[in-house]
């Protein structure tokens, strides 16, 4: 069969390009669905956003480039604690190539290895400031040089998503815009009580909000 790339087939390259397209889709959908949630339960943290956009004068008509959202530190820490809190995936999995050893657990070549997400952004070894608080400003202060497999919502290695660089920014693009418009409210307890379900990502279960237009 031909090949376009050593190693790959037409067909698996196809299906590569297919699956990169409708994860970038997916993934950015269901951050934006989180995200939402979050702030319907932290008003607080909508308003520090609101507060940073005026700070630094981005307005409704200012065009948002690279170099703009770029000024935007707690969107950052926002978008992290999102990741952190409420991970798209649940998990990856990994292949062991030799014998290994980790804390007393032998791995044989050819074992398949599951890491779970959620279990490394939640470990209290690696976070200063309660893990199971949502809570953005740690990464302003605390946890800002927190280990970097600490948190890992794109991978990790050269396993890593090749997209990240482009999602963080479309995402901070919307946040941002959202943030100029809208304010989101709790829409109560009953409706609005958060869960998970698994998909293709890992969304919320029951999520209802109310949205004001300022």
């Amino acid at each position: 069969m031909f090949t376009l790339f050593s190693g790959f087939a037409n067909e698996e390259l196809l299906d590569e390009i297919l699956f990169l397209t409708v994860a970038a889709v997916e993934t950015t959908s269901t951050a934006l669905s989180w995200f939402i949630f979050y702030m319907s339960k932290y008003p607080h943290v909508q308003q520090k956003i609101k507060q940073e956009l005026l700070a630094n004068n981005i307005t409704k008509r200012t065009y948002l480039t690279s170099e703009t959202v770029d000024k935007l530190v707690y969107v950052d820490c926002v978008l992290k604690e999102l990741f952190r809190f409420a991970p798209n995936v649940d998990i990856t999995v990994r292949t062991v190539i030799e014998e290994d050893e980790i804390e007393n657990v032998k791995l044989n070549k050819g074992d398949t290895i599951f890491i779970s997400f959620s279990n490394i952004h939640k470990d209290k070894r690696y976070w200063n400031i309660d893990p199971n608080q949502f809570l953005p400003e740690r990464f302003l202060n605390e946890d800002k040089n927190h280990s970097p497999y600490a948190l890992l919502p794109f991978g990790g290695g050269h396993r890593q998503c090749p997209g990240q660089d482009f999602a963080r920014l479309e995402l901070k693009i919307i946040i941002s815009r959202l943030m100029q418009f809208v304010t989101f409210t709790d829409g109560g307890e009953k409706t609005n009580k958060g869960g998970y379900k698994q998909r293709f990502t890992v969304t919320p279960q029951q999520m209802a909000v109310h949205i004001s237009f300022d």
